[in-house]
């Protein structure tokens, strides 16, 4: 039997949690001295960081297992991982279904992966998904990018969405304190990253469960006062935040957007669906005509900013007259983009066993015309960047192009134009835009406008 090479390679599903958790556990297997390897056939740790939101992503996972499962039976010393929301999720359940597995971690064990490992090296199958307090992280996580990095600031969710399992599989809030998310973002600044998003499953319900409230009564910690705290570290140029919920969005923050210059004219606030009885149904507390307001005051204090969103159709007992108010509210909203899902049961969430499951057609057909007005609506959108100069920060090489490179702008378009990408990378460069598509601009430098990063 050979020894396989200390060399690791991780495969990420789902959201940007998960893709924050993936950089943090690439950052302890490096510290471990591990290497990555482009080619998962040549590692000795596979780590599968997956999620549970969609059924299809957690198939994807059962049928990537499989072929390494296969390669452990020759190859015995080689480590197989499942980490992320399906770990949570099924926990020892993954054992017996896939016995070759190694560990099986949930997204709270993140910070653990260290010690977990050295478990599985003396010989031991674990399962860690017992609920525990976020330890703070001391690892330097390997990010994928040089330009951009994302920041946690709160981990895992309260609410009770019916058709979610985030709170079961990611726990209760948990927020870090902004000292140690602003030494966070200074060292990001020190290295030359030039964006940090800041992350949360529910980021506005940020700093609730720190100590601690001002004389008006109100928290002392929230992602407003946290935007303020770290608006002036040096290097960093851009600041954004995701993902928000209606229900805790408030005026004040909205101001403080408008107010900070680096902070991204750019909201992600999902709405599920257009109807009422919906969103009811789905307890996400609010109303259409809330979010209706929201959107209108964002647009009051920063007429051109970008509102992206997500949308459920087909969900428990939606009828034609719903889903059509749905259509209604992106026809009027008039969104810049819009992550669309038809309606998936998850294990464990109440909307699972609801008898007024829709079809599987019923289901393709409403979400096909969703993406269709959505990218209509989109593309309008687009339109108003015609002509502009638009300040882009250049993140990598156009892959299909490559005499191009791709970066975006503050409202969060992609944004395409030529250069070459060993002398912008990281930079923020002036650029006419010259066409549009639904999703994504091209444009020229402007070369007397070029303004350094």
């Amino acid at each position: 039997m050979t020894t396989l090479p200390r060399r690791y390679h991780i495969i990420t599903f789902g959201c940007q949690m998960n893709k924050a958790d993936s950089e943090r556990m690439a950052g302890i297997l490096e510290d471990m001295g591990f290497e990555w390897s482009e080619d998962p056939n040549q590692a000795g740790v596979i780590l599968y960081n997956t999620c549970s939101i969609r059924d299809n992503a957690e198939q994807k996972v059962y049928s990537y297992l499989g072929r390494q499962a296969k390669r452990k039976h020759e190859q015995l010393d080689l480590t197989l991982i499942v980490a992320g929301c399906v770990a949570q999720q099924e926990g020892e359940a993954l054992l017996r279904r896939v016995p070759e597995l190694d560990l099986v971690m949930g997204p709270q064990h993140a910070n653990r992966l260290k010690d977990l490992l050295q478990q599985v090296f003396d010989g031991n199958q674990v399962v860690a998904t017992e609920q525990v307090h976020i330890m703070e992280d001391i690892t330097k996580p390997q990010r994928d990018s040089t330009v951009t990095a994302w920041v946690n600031v709160i981990y895992g969710c309260n609410e009770r969405c019916t058709y979610c399992v985030v709170p079961n599989v990611r726990g209760v809030e948990q927020s870090r304190t902004p000292f140690v998310i602003r030494t966070e973002i200074e060292e990001l600044g020190r290295q030359g990253y030039k964006e940090v998003t800041l992350l949360g499953q529910n980021i506005d319900a940020y700093g609730r469960d720190l100590p601690g409230v001002t004389s008006e009564g109100r928290h002392q910690h929230t992602l407003t006062d946290l935007l303020y705290y770290i608006h002036d570290v040096s290097g960093i140029e851009r600041i954004r935040f995701a993902t928000s919920h209606p229900r805790y969005f408030t005026e004040r923050l909205i101001k403080a957007c408008a107010e900070l210059p680096k902070v991204c004219e750019h909201f992600h606030i999902p709405f599920q669906s257009g109807d009422n009885e919906m969103l009811k149904r789905m307890a996400r507390g609010y109303t259409k005509e809330k979010y209706r307001q929201i959107i209108n005051t964002i647009r009051e204090y920063m007429p051109d900013a970008s509102i992206s969103a997500d949308a459920i159709v087909g969900f428990p007992g939606e009828t034609e007259e719903q889903f059509e108010n749905t259509l209604q509210l992106v026809t009027d909203i008039g969104f810049d983009l819009v992550n669309t899902a038809a309606y998936s049961p998850r294990p464990g969430t109440p909307a699972a066993v609801w008898e007024e499951q829709l079809s599987e057609e019923i289901k393709s057909d409403r979400l096909q015309r969703l993406n269709h007005l959505v990218s209509i609506k989109a593309a309008e959108r687009s339109q108003r960047y015609m002509g502009r100069i638009e300040e882009v920060l250049v993140e990598v090489q156009n892959s299909k192009d490559k005499t191009q490179v791709m970066g975006r702008t503050s409202g969060n378009r992609l944004t395409f134009f030529a250069g070459d990408i060993n002398e912008l990378k990281g930079k923020l460069i002036k650029v006419k835009i010259t066409d549009f598509r639904a999703f994504s601009l091209t444009g020229e430098a402007v070369e007397e406008l070029v303004v350094n990063g």
